[in-house]
């Protein structure tokens, strides 16, 4: 059972974890721009947010070609699927980051985390001075 202090706090909290998986994909993407044939991606937040608030998480299994494998989870967060993002300039390598989009990527998911914490600060520090 949770606590209405939980419950206040989950969206953020899950709000969070999206945004810290989403940075750690961009910063994946800017990491391997060079690397031939890397397929930039990324994760729809809003639809990774509102599945993951509703519970309807979507867990892909890894493919197994013998029953001796191990069964793996995939590397999505909280399970949002991972979107292949779409080329806005082909590169003779097969690459698919641009740099210019990924900055803009980075710097605004950068901006919205940031302003999540400040909500669930002050959500913190309402709750403590309801408490007193």
């Amino acid at each position: 059972m949770t606590s209405r202090i939980d419950q206040a706090l989950q969206f953020q909290q899950t709000a969070l974890q999206l945004r810290e998986a989403r940075q750690e994909l961009i910063a994946s993407n800017i990491a391997n721009a060079d690397t031939p044939n890397f397929q930039a991606r990324d994760i729809d937040f809003s639809s990774a947010l509102k599945n993951a608030l509703n519970g309807n998480s979507q867990s892909v299994p890894l493919a197994t070609s013998a029953s001796q494998h191990m069964a793996g989870s995939s590397d999505a967060p909280l399970g949002a699927p991972l979107l292949y993002r779409s080329v806005v300039q082909p590169s003779a390598d097969g690459n698919t980051v641009d740099m210019n989009v990924e900055r803009a990527q980075f710097a605004e998911n950068t901006i919205r985390h940031e302003a999540s914490l400040r909500f669930v600060t002050q959500q913190i520090k309402d709750i403590l001075t309801a408490l007193q």
